[in-house]
C-alpha cells in the first residue's frame, strides 16, 4: 500500500509585536502545526540563510525594520520557494495587491476569524502553489470577460485599495451605486470576501 507523504507542517511567524506572536503561536499549536517565532524580518532572513525554510511563512504586513512585502521580495530573490501568507490590516488592500505581485502566495485581512487563519495556512502547507493555480483556472478568466465596462471600472478601483467613496467620485456615480456594482461583480466572480475578489484579479491577469 502507498505511503502518502505528509505536507511539512512548520509556520514561521514573523510579526514584531510579542503578544500577537504569542497568540498566533498558541492558535496555530492548538491546530496541530508548528509554529517557529521570529520577532523580525531580519530574524527569518538569518534563519533562512542558515538552511532552507521548509513549510510556510505568516507575516504581518507593516513591521518597523522591514514589510512583510520587502521580506517576500528579499526571499524570492534568494530563490526561496516557502509559500507565504501576509497578514493586512483591512485598508491595506492596495498593499495587499503589492505583496501578491511580489510572491505572496495569499493574503487575508485583519481582523480575521481564527478559522480563515488556519484554512491558509493548511492551504498553503498542502499546495505550495495553491491559490495561484486556482486563480489561473480558464473559469476565472471568463468570470472575468463576462464584466460589464462599469463593473469593470469598479473593480479597477477595489484592486488599487480605493474605498466606495472615491470610486464614485472617479466615476462620477454615487456611493450606493458603487455598493452595487461591487456586489454585482462579486456575485459575478464567485468571490465571497473582497480579499478574495481582489486576489483572483490580480492572479488571474499575472500580477
Amino acid at each position: 500500500m502507498a505511503t502518502m507523504i505528509q505536507a511539512d507542517t512548520t509556520v514561521h511567524v514573523v510579526d514584531d509585536d510579542a503578544a500577537l506572536r504569542d497568540s498566533l503561536a498558541f492558535l496555530i499549536s492548538t491546530n496541530d502545526l508548528e509554529p517557529r517565532l521570529y520577532a523580525s524580518p531580519l530574524e527569518l532572513l538569518e534563519a533562512a540563510r542558515r538552511e532552507p525554510l521548509s513549510g510556510c511563512i505568516l507575516t504581518d504586513v507593516r513591521m518597523p525594520e522591514m514589510s512583510g512585502i520587502d521580506l517576500a521580495r528579499r526571499l524570492r530573490a534568494s530563490g526561496a520557494t516557502t509559500p507565504i501568507v501576509v497578514m493586512t490590516g483591512h485598508a491595506d488592500l492596495a498593499l495587499a495587491v503589492e505583496a501578491m505581485r511580489a510572491g505572496v502566495q495569499d493574503f487575508i485581512e485583519k481582523p480575521f476569524d481564527d478559522a480563515v487563519l488556519i484554512e491558509a495556512l493548511q492551504r498553503a502547507l498542502a499546495e505550495p502553489d495553491g491559490a495561484r493555480t486556482a486563480a489561473r483556472d480558464p473559469l476565472v478568466a471568463e468570470r472575468l470577460a463576462s464584466l460589464s465596462q462599469r463593473e469593470l471600472e469598479v473593480l479597477e478601483g477595489l484592486v488599487a485599495g480605493h474605498a466606495n467613496k472615491v470610486i464614485a467620485y472617479d466615476l462620477g456615480i454615487s456611493p450606493r451605486t458603487v455598493e452595487v456594482y461591487r456586489a454585482n461583480v462579486m456575485t459575478k466572480m464567485q468571490v465571497r470576501s473582497l480579499s478574495e475578489l481582489v486576489r483572483v484579479t490580480v492572479l488571474t491577469r499575472g500580477g
